[in-house]
């Protein structure tokens, strides 16, 4: 089979948050790339994520002239509260010094998409069999079958790998080269996408485990109940998400038709280096928070930003030092964003469910939580975790 070849600066494997928002910096200062993504478009911009965009990376579209993708849905005008054993604590946000920008991950990457390609952008969707060859050397390739059935090779200078946790980008990588720091939480969640209205809307603090109910849309949500972290989907029947729900709010829910579940454990993992050769892991490639946290969003911002202004400087001036400290410029700030991702999501589970740490723990939780209830800064604190749980 005849394979044909391209020739770009940067290759990105991935169209999502991080791999878009890349591909728009680099086409806006003239850096020639190229972004692949196995699945369709459709796929894409139909996974329903949630997003808050905090000040950063408001501030950080908007310096670079992309403030229009964040435009699209807003936040529902039913504020979310946190209720603690059925007593609903209200959140008020004070929207006049909050420049957070409610965004679903998939108006974002929708909107993302609409500017890449507007402005000339090169993106290839169902990129099959992607393989990253030679990163190592002067001019890494990537290989992949087009939806055609053709053989693509692109050569390039650096690979952004974009593709999440299990993607291409980080196998390529030999273990050795790597250390992974990791930590498991010891329970699961069950996540329920069903198409009801969020009614109530918030988290919810009980003793039989932590539980949230978040708008995806006027009448969609995301259900969130902690769970042991060998349950299944199966011993979760509809009914039983219902009543548990209930319970754990304390109050009447809304109920309907149930369109996904799955259990999804909760877990903190962090990947050093961040690069390899002309290979550089980007998002949730080189880590994971747990949703509890609604980090996610901002740390693959943050990398994207630091890699972007790295490979301009290369590309512009020739200097590889920013390149060359990516990982050393990246980790310290996961570190801070992990610090603080294991604190909130050891605070909120074990605020309620005993079976994990003991009644202690409880106790020096709900103290916790008391305190900063009555701090300026925990209002802005809850709302951001409430809009921004995936």
């Amino acid at each position: 089979m005849t394979e044909t070849r391209d020739n770009t600066t940067v290759v990105i494997v991935g169209a999502g948050v991080a791999g878009l928002t890349l591909g728009n910096f680099l086409l806006r200062n003239g850096v020639d790339c190229i972004v692949l993504e196995k699945h369709p478009r459709a796929y894409v911009e139909r996974r329903q994520r949630a997003g808050t965009i905090d000040a950063f990376g408001v501030r950080m579209f908007r310096e670079c002239g992309l403030e229009e993708v964040l435009a699209g849905e807003t936040m529902p005008e039913s504020e979310g509260s946190f209720y603690i054993d059925g007593e609903a604590m209200p959140i008020d946000v004070d929207d006049d010094n909050n420049e957070s920008r409610y965004c679903p991950q998939q108006v974002l990457v929708r909107n993302l998409t609409d500017v890449f390609l507007r402005d000339g952008g090169d993106l290839r969707y169902e990129a099959a069999a992607v393989s990253l060859q030679d990163v190592t050397g002067e001019r890494p390739v990537v290989r992949y079958r087009h939806a055609d059935g053709s053989a693509k090779a692109i050569d390039c200078d650096f690979i952004a790998g974009c593709d999440g946790f299990h993607g291409v980008s980080r196998r390529t990588i030999p273990a050795t080269a790597l250390t992974e720091y990791s930590h498991e939480y010891g329970y699961s969640w069950l996540t329920v996408l069903a198409a009801v209205p969020a009614n109530p809307s918030g988290m919810a603090i009980h003793e039989l485990g932590l539980a949230g109910m978040i708008p995806r849309g006027p009448q969609a949500s995301r259900i969130y109940l902690q769970c042991s972290i060998d349950d299944t989907p199966e011993q979760w029947p509809n009914e039983r998400i219902w009543s548990e729900l209930e319970a754990r709010f304390g109050c009447p829910v809304s109920t309907g038709e149930i369109v996904t579940k799955q259990i999804v454990p909760l877990r903190s993992v962090v990947f050093d280096p961040m690069s390899y050769g002309k290979l550089f892991l980007l998002g949730d490639a080189a880590h994971i928070v747990p949703p509890m946290s609604a980090k996610g969003i901002h740390l693959a911002l943050h990398d994207t930003e630091v890699f972007a202004r790295a490979v301009i400087r290369q590309a512009k001036e020739g200097d590889a030092s920013l390149l060359d400290s990516y990982s050393e410029t990246c980790l310290p700030h996961i570190w801070n964003y992990q610090a603080f991702a294991t604190w909130i999501t050891d605070t909120m589970h074990n605020a309620g469910f005993t079976g994990y740490e003991g009644e202690f723990r409880k106790q020096v939780a709900r103290a916790e939580l008391q305190r900063q209830f009555t701090s300026d800064a925990a209002n802005k604190l809850f709302s951001e975790l409430i809009a921004g749980t995936n």
